[in-house]
């Protein structure tokens, strides 16, 4: 296998891979918008939510977008170095080089306003917490969606259990809900054993326990689609000489 034969595979293999990630963001996507218990949804009813918190409720379209992209991008390069398409290399390399510069500016946008997250979280978690204290316990879709969230995370009330003080839930019961204590008694989930985390810092806890692995396949993507670049415009030009 010559050189030119060589770079065909790897063209394949490089874009075989980028379509399967493709895919995944794309599953993963689809995934959040239809999956009504999750804590996007609870945010999407909050009343009174900061304006901000819009662009985060948007987050399915943005993998979906970003699934799709990758998809037609993976099948362009495969196609385009099996069929030895100078069209379709062309096409490649303009949307992966599109897409690594939207990629770089959007990471840049991230360090720039990082400060305001943190005032967006702080707003987020008033209005969360005044709804939890209205609502839960006598609205079943605010009651339903929360058990939901903290079965799934294994976590309790957005900050801690004190969130449900003074709730109807917490007014009527005297307690606070299961799942924010260890023992499986619920008559016994009081102030004194409710010690599970809050969802807000369980999250935070997961996304710092795999900062590691985030900015792993973040740099692997972008080494990817670096190359992926080089070796279809390569390819361009090698067919381009053929041609001739």
């Amino acid at each position: 296998m010559g050189c030119f034969g060589f770079l065909k595979v790897m063209m394949f293999v490089f874009n075989g891979i980028i379509f399967l990630a493709g895919a995944a963001i794309l599953g993963v996507g689809i995934w959040v918008k239809v999956d009504s218990g999750s804590i996007l949804g609870f945010l999407k009813g909050i009343k009174d939510a900061p304006a901000e918190i819009n662009q985060i409720l948007n987050v399915g379209y943005l993998l979906i977008a970003v699934g799709a992209v990758l998809l037609i991008v993976g099948f362009l390069g495969c196609c385009g170095a099996m069929k030895e398409s100078r069209c379709m290399l062309l096409m490649f390399f303009v949307i992966v080089l599109v897409v690594f510069i939207a990629e770089v500016a959007g990471a840049v946008v991230i360090l720039v306003f990082k400060p305001l997250a943190g005032q967006l979280i702080e707003k987020l978690g008033t209005k969360v917490v005044q709804n939890i204290r209205k609502d839960y316990g006598e609205n079943s879709d605010v009651t339903a969606l929360w058990n939901a969230t903290m079965d799934t995370l294994k976590c309790c009330g957005f900050y801690n259990y004190t969130d449900f003080t003074d709730s109807p839930f917490e007014k009527y019961t005297h307690l606070y809900p299961q799942q924010c204590c260890h023992s499986a008694d619920f008559s016994s989930c009081d102030d004194t054993s409710a010690t599970i985390i809050g969802c807000f810092p369980k999250l935070m806890q997961l996304i710092d326990k795999n900062t590691i692995v985030i900015v792993a396949v973040a740099l692997g993507i972008a080494a990817l689609e670096i190359l992926a670049m080089v070796v279809s415009m390569t390819l361009y030009c090698i067919i381009g000489s053929k041609s001739d």
